[in-house]
Order: C-alpha cells, then structure tokens, then sequence
C-alpha cells in the first residue's frame, strides 16, 4: 500500500483555517454539502452508463446512505456513485479553490473584518465550490474512501484540517464515495446540534435534502428498550423456561434502512405542495448560494414537445459574474435522468445568473454538448425561458419595486449585454432596465418612465456616457440641457459605450448623445451678426488646430464653460478610447469639432486680441491651452501632458505681467 503525505498550499492552509474557525449562524449545511456532492456522483454515474454501455457498473440501486455512531461519535455519508481516481482526490479534494483562492480567501478576510462573517462565508464557500471543507467545522478528522466506477483500486483520504493530508490505496473500497467525520465534542447540551445523533441527523435531512430525487437511506430509529423486569418475575420467568419442553431460540431481526426524504422532484409537483422553504432549499442546492433567492420561476410546456422548468432569480450577484471562465447555465434533465450540470445552450450570456433544472421528455439521453448547440427544441425551450425570464422581471417593476430594484443594481450590468447579444429581445430588454438619470440622483429611471416625463416637443432620448456620475454631470455638455430642464440618462456602465450605438430607438423616440452632433433645443440660432463677428477667430483657430479637431464652430450648448468637443454620430467617445488602451489597443484617430461659448470672456478675449495682434505666437499658444481644457472636460486624454502643462504655465506667467 503507498501512503503519501501532501501539504496543503501556504493559501488554501489560510483559507482552510478560516473556514474551520468561522462563526456560523448553524453548522448544519456541511451536511447539504455532503449529500449533495453524493447526489451529483450518483447522476454522473446514470450518465456514464448510458453514454458507455461496457461501463462495469452496477446501476439498479443507486442510493446515498448516512450513517451515525453515538457510542464513536462519528458521522459517515456514503453512495455508490461514479467514484473517483487517486488523482482526481488529490486535485479535487486535496486541493482547496483552485482556481481563486487569493480572491476567496480575500473576501473572507474582508467580510470577517467588516463584521460580516457569517453570511459572506457561507456565500463564499458555496461560490468556490469548496463545500466539502464545510465538514472541518463539525469535524476533528476527516476520512474519505473512494473508488472509481469500473475500477479495481480505491483511495483512502484524511485530513485533520491542520496543514497537510494523506493519500493510500485502498484495494477493498466498494464503488463510489463514503465521507466519514470523527465529531467535535459538542459544548452544548442541545441534541438537535448533536451530529452522531440519528433523530437531529434526520431532521437537517428532511429540512435541506428533501427534494434529491435518489434515496438517502438510514437504520431506523428503534425505541429504547422496557425496563428490566423485577428479580422476583425474572425467576419465575427462568423456571418457565426450564420446565418447557422446546427452547426456541429467539432471533433478533436486523432493522432495514429506510428512505427518509420525499424523492420527488420539486418542478415535477403541483405549485401547492411546494412550500416556500422547500424552493429555498432547492435553489441554494443548484446554486451553492447561501441566500434566498430573489424570484421563483415555473413553467412548462405541453403537446407534442414537453418540458418542465424550475428557474431562480438570484438575490446578488455570484463574485464570478464577470469572470471570463466562469461556469453558466442551468441543469438539464431528461426524463428525471441528469444529463448535465451547466447547459450553456439553454441560457443566453446575459442571463448567465439565471439558475435552476430544465427536464425535458423528448430529447435523446446521450445528447452531447455539440448536438446541444444545433437541437432545434432546445432553441425552442431557450426561446422560452429568455421571455419567461424578461417577463417575469417586468411584472416586478409593477409588483414588487424593491425587488425590481435590486435585480437591476445586481444584474443590470450584464443585461444590457443582452441588447447587443439578442435583438430579437431587444425592446424587452428595454423595459426591464433601469438608468442613472438628472431626475433623480438616488432612484434610476425605466425608460418607460423617462418618457412619460418628457415635455411636449422633445422628440429623443437624451443620453451622456462616461467614466462617473459625478463627471458628467459636470460636464460643458450638460450646461444647455440643464438650463432648459431636459432629462438626460447618465451611462456609466462600459457596455453602455457600445449599444447605444446598436441600438436605434424605445418607444419610438430615438437615442440621441448630447455628446455628438448638433443639437437643437428649440434655441434661436446664432444671429448674422455674431457669427460675423466671430467669422475670423473662428477660421484662425480650425487652421491653428487643423491637427487636433475637425473645424471650430459657435455653441448652442453651453451657458458657462468657454469651450467643449462635439463628435459626430458614430465617433468613439473618450472614455472607449481609453478602454481601447486599457486592452492594449490604439483606437482610429478621431478628430472632434470645438464648440466656442459666444458670450464667455475667455473666447470674447481671445477674439477681440486676434484682432489687434493677428500674428502674435502667443494666442496660437492660448489656442492649444483653450483645447486641451476642453479635452480634459469631456473626460479625453492628452497626447502631451507634460507640453500642455508648459503652456498653461506660460499663460499664467504672462498673465501676472
């Protein structure tokens, strides 16, 4: 036999003794953990011997048991699952959140630093799908037997939690998984939070596990034994015995385990006998969430094509939203028969926090994730769930603000993808989003909304995009809009630099930037007269900036700021000029057109010493200077901060004498 001894990594040691020493509000989800990591062996197993049909395994009896000791004080949850290889122990169970342990066992830190231990650790725990160490936290030792279906040596793993943990070969190991916990003594007198006791085993059972559809079998739970008779009957009993004429011999029969959950697959039960705890429960075993979810979802389909859906709207973001290889989907089933974990095909990317259990009737239980792509019914369910998701989000704007509310703040981000990614959902898309707004700067607006507040003659959508509230509204850009009481959307999401372009109207009334091209707030134009006056100036500065914007014009649009770029409809933005950068791309030149403030002293100044020195090199100087403030208003980058800084320096010098 080979024992080897590993150390667990400087990081996962931190992060396992977090988890040990944490405070939870209840200890008992470390058995969930368990039996829910048991029923996924047991749906791997169904699968593999449907996918490969010389698999030496035995299917008729798949089942999980859970087994208590009072006298060892000892815990065992065990099945007879697809099992695993000495090397997947050691890089599934042997090695802690693989991929992200540094971010994890940050969050840890900060949440118990912040006061918020339980809760934010439960959550983190379940996200980084290290739910299996939960059992530190009841445990002193832990041992894991394993064998992999169809093959002929097992794996022993234990740990103590402390630093390190010990891998053998375990040549009589049955097929599957058994996970034994060596108990802490209990501090407290409360027997429900006794874990080798059976009747407070049973109860976490039935409160979190109810609905895994295979049996979790226990010894039933006998009646304590009567009484010793008195001496004086016992004799009596002896002296029978010995005058009868047979002595039977009395057999104790040994208690078959019994089933001690329901079985039954919560989507496939009628609305009113599923409770609410019993969807909560549900979820947080799909999700490996630690908290309710924020709607529930159920539909089916009947007729030719049947299937039944259970969907959960989470009730925050999963720290790997917006990770690149994160995992997304949701369960599919077909006929009760577990197919997968994370069917991509059934969700689009920007449902991606959508969780829950698709069974399909009619779809081949051998269906591979190649086939999944092309299937045309399972196009026609994705179709569905997308509506039924959007659908149900617009009937919390009506219903329920609060939860509208927060499925914005939480997922709104990742929705907008949607507008780029479906347009066939677009509109839908539309409604169900929420956007920073000048009407209102603690409560975001629907557009729905924004349009019932539009005066009377506003035909568009106003919209700014940028890098913060706070810049933009402090932007030239915003000056005419304010004065005149129009609302504009603040967009500071970076999905929102792209589909604004994509995306061409709501409700009929177009998108329109206040960033780009002219616009005409129903002002009166430049008279003849001041765009004369300013005739000059005008054609010096497009030819004295002919390296930096497109030509130099008069404002409708400013009140206050001497200056402001406009581009064109089109034009990339500064802000997705900088995202360009950040991904080490240089984006098309754009040359932008400089609007002059007709009344403000700066241009008036400038305008009026053209005039009298036409061909002094210092106003070519303040030119440059009047531009690159205008760059740095609109949240642009200067080419030569250094050069600009010079000349802002030099200006002020002369302006001192």
């Amino acid at each position: 036999m080979t024992t080897e001894t590993i150390e667990f990594q400087a990081e996962a040691r931190q992060l396992l003794q977090l988890m040990i020493h944490a405070i939870y509000s209840s200890k008992d989800v470390f058995l969930r953990e368990l039996i829910s990591n048991s029923s996924d062996a047991l749906d791997k197993l169904r699968l593999a011997a449907f996918r490969d049909k010389d698999l030496d395994v035995d299917t008729d009896d798949l089942h999980i048991t859970v087994t208590t000791d009072p006298a060892a004080s000892t815990l065992t949850v065990a099945d007879n699952g697809i099992g695993m290889s000495r090397e997947e122990v050691v890089d599934l169970i042997g090695t802690i959140a693989k991929s992200g342990t540094s971010q994890v066992l940050a969050k840890l830190r900060e949440a118990r630093e912040s006061g918020q231990s339980e809760q934010a650790s439960a959550e983190l725990i379940g996200q980084f799908g290290v739910g299996f160490y939960s059992s530190f936290m009841v445990a002193d030792k832990v041992t894991l037997i394993t064998r992999k279906a169809g093959a002929h040596q097992g794996v022993r793993w234990e740990s103590t939690g402390e630093g390190s943990y010990t891998v053998s070969d375990e040549p009589d190991a049955p097929q599957g998984t058994s996970v034994t916990l060596h108990l802490k003594p209990e501090d407290t007198e409360d027997e429900l939070h006794d874990y080798a006791n059976p009747l407070a085993v049973r109860t976490i059972i039935k409160r979190y596990s109810d609905f895994i559809t295979w049996p979790i079998r226990m010894a039933p739970i006998t009646p304590p034994a009567p009484p010793a008779p008195p001496a004086a009957e016992a004799a009596e009993g002896a002296d029978a015995e010995t005058d009868a004429d047979t002595e039977t011999e009395v057999v104790e029969a040994v208690p078959e385990p019994e089933v001690v959950n329901s079985r039954k697959a919560l989507w496939a039960r009628s609305q009113s006998e599923v409770t609410e705890e019993e969807y909560t429960e549900f979820y947080r075993h799909v999700s490996h969430d630690w908290q309710e979810p924020l709607q529930t979802i159920r539909l089916s389909a009947e007729g030719t094509f049947e299937y039944q859906a259970l969907l959960f709207i989470p009730g925050h973001a999963p720290m790997d939203l917006y990770w690149r290889d994160a995992k997304r989907g949701v369960q599919l089933y077909v006929k009760r028969v577990f197919i997968m974990d994370d069917c991509e095909a059934l969700v689009p990317e920007y449902l991606r926090f959508v969780k829950g259990v698709v069974d399909a009737n009619d779809l081949s239980l051998n269906i591979s994730r190649e086939i999944l792509q092309q299937d045309r019914q399972i196009r026609l369910i994705r179709n569905r769930l997308v509506k039924k998701v959007l659908s149900t989000v617009k009937t919390l704007r009506e219903d329920e603000p609060a939860k509208f509310a927060t499925f914005n703040a939480e997922f709104g981000r990742a929705v907008k993808e949607g507008l780029l990614a479906d347009p066939d959902n677009r509109q839908a898309i539309l409604e169900i989003l929420t956007f920073a707004s000048t009407h209102d700067a603690e409560q975001p607006s629907t557009l729905a909304d924004y349009v019932s507040r539009m005066p009377e003659g506003q035909s568009d959508i106003y919209y700014i995009t940028g890098e913060s509230r706070s810049a933009l509204e402090k932007s030239p850009h915003m000056e005419a809009f304010r004065a005149k009481g129009y609302e504009v959307l603040l967009l500071t999401d970076p999905i929102d630099e792209i589909w604004v372009d994509a995306v061409s109207d709501f409700d009929s009334k177009s998108f329109a930037s206040i960033a780009k091209g002219e616009i005409d707030l129903g002002g009166e134009d430049v008279d003849d007269d001041t765009a004369k006056d300013f005739g000059d100036l005008l054609g010096w500065l497009t030819a004295t900036l002919i390296d930096d914007v497109k030509q130099v014009r008069l404002s409708h649009r400013l009140t206050t700021s001497a200056a402001v770029l406009v581009g064109d409809p089109g034009d990339l933005t500064p802000t997705l000029e900088k995202m360009y950068r950040a991904m080490g791309q240089e984006p098309p030149t754009v040359k932008r057109t400089l609007e002059l403030n007709a009344q403000h002293p700066l241009v008036t100044g400038l305008r009026d010493a053209h005039r009298q020195r036409p061909d002094d090199p210092a106003l070519a100087e303040t030119a440059h200077v009047l531009y690159g403030l205008a760059l740095i208003a609109e949240g642009g980058e200067l080419a030569d901060p250094a050069a600009f800084v010079g000349q802002v320096a030099q200006r002020l010098q002369a302006s001192l004498g």
